[in-house]
């Protein structure tokens, strides 16, 4: 891949940005981007023929692309849907049409012999100068993008995405966030259209045919719309797809219109292969279908440093083994003593007098074959097993 095929690579690059956040975020198909790109490219060229200075010209061609895109989207952004996309299609006719017959223009034959752009004094003659330009033009677009998405208008424009009724009615001025997504997508071209103008030196209505549009539009499909990292690589591979069909194109023995039917070709080919298989795009595809992506923000360099501490785990209570069901009486009995005790269980109160006593809960013992029946208000002997000096207690109710 050569440099030159790198430069317009990353230009349509700086445009599918825009578009894809059109048509993403404000939802409007647009197919006139290619006429924005042209506006910047003919304001820098102009003004460069007019003496004014290259760097001011690129500086003002994103400007006038979205001066433009302002006057024209306050009546056509009122339309919806297919009737858009045939107003900016119509757009990009009228303007192509006018270019070519205005002679400020060049007309047809467009305008020849413009300067190598030039930043401080230091002109930029070579390919390899504008490759570095044109890359951190895309670095610039990205940025813009990334920090629109994520501000407050971007909040408004991701509920304008979901549903333009829900949005209105919560406050989100639905107008405005349109004009202003399209304004700022013209500007990306723009911007795009004015490094062309200097990188080629050559400008004509012919450089900026509809089919440029349509391949925008390919482009941010195939990416995934919405998504900046889409809009690179949809262009990336789009580019290249054109570069390997004109090289085959243009083969001996090819007629002459072989190279835009086998661009329009393919074209209608990606763009059914896209909505049947990844009707979201290849980028956010793969984001969906990728294994290791839900393990990514695991992957954090403070976490690594942090001091690791083993989980709390609830220790799980361990069932208690029911015992055996026993004849004896003293075992069914649900408050027999435990076999362990080091005391036998205390004698039953005598009744008092006129009053039944209660049957004490430990009384049990009584039943046992020979056990010896206490006297009233006597203290019952230890346990033979009881070590020596072990405590008993008075039975309960029993008299001091």
């Amino acid at each position: 891949m050569n440099q030159t095929m790198l430069i317009l690579l990353s230009l349509s690059a700086m445009s599918v940005v825009g578009l894809s956040l059109l048509m993403g975020y404000a939802g409007q198909v647009s197919l006139g981007q290619a006429s924005f790109y042209a506006i910047g490219a003919y304001t820098a060229g102009l003004l460069s023929l007019h003496g004014v200075p290259t760097l001011a010209g690129l500086l003002l061609a994103p400007v006038a692309a979205a001066a433009a895109a302002v006057i024209v989207g306050v009546p056509i952004l009122r339309l919806r849907g297919h009737q858009l996309a045939f107003a900016t299609l119509a757009l990009q006719l009228i303007l192509l049409s006018v270019l070519g017959d205005a002679d400020w223009a060049g007309g047809a034959i467009g305008l020849q012999g413009l300067p190598y752009l030039s930043i401080g004094g230091f002109e930029l003659d070579e390919n390899r100068h504008y490759l570095f330009l044109v890359l951190a033009g895309v670095v610039l677009v990205s940025l813009v993008a990334r920090n629109l998405v994520r501000s407050r208008v971007g909040r408004g424009l991701r509920a304008l995405a979901t549903g333009e009724m829900a949005a209105e009615a919560s406050g989100v001025p639905v107008g405005a966030y349109r004009l202003l997504v399209f304004a700022v997508s013209a500007a990306f071209a723009g911007l795009a259209g004015g490094i062309y103008a200097f990188f080629l030196g050559y400008l004509a209505p012919g450089s900026f045919p509809v089919l440029l549009s349509i391949e925008y539009v390919v482009m941010a499909v195939v990416g995934g719309i919405g998504s900046i990292a889409g809009a690179l690589v949809g262009a990336a591979l789009i580019t290249l797809v054109v570069q390997l069909l004109t090289t085959l194109a243009t083969q001996p023995g090819m007629p002459e219109y072989a190279p835009s039917v086998l661009s329009y070709a393919v074209y209608a080919l990606l763009l059914i292969a896209v909505v049947l298989f990844v009707p979201g795009g290849i980028v956010p595809t793969l984001r969906r279908r990728t294994p290791w992506a839900d393990s990514l923000p695991s992957w954090r360099p403070f976490r690594l440093l942090s001091p690791s501490r083993p989980p709390r785990r609830p220790t799980p209570a361990s069932p208690s083994t029911p015992a055996p069901p026993s004849s004896s009486p003293a075992a069914s009995s649900p408050t027999s003593n435990s076999p362990t005790s080091n005391s036998p269980a205390p004698a039953p109160a005598p009744p008092a007098s006129g009053t039944p006593a209660p049957p004490s809960p430990n009384a049990s013992w009584a039943a046992l074959p020979g056990s010896p029946t206490p006297e009233p208000g006597s203290t019952p002997e230890p346990s033979p097993t009881a070590p020596p000096g072990s405590p008993t207690s008075p039975p309960t109710g029993a008299a001091p």
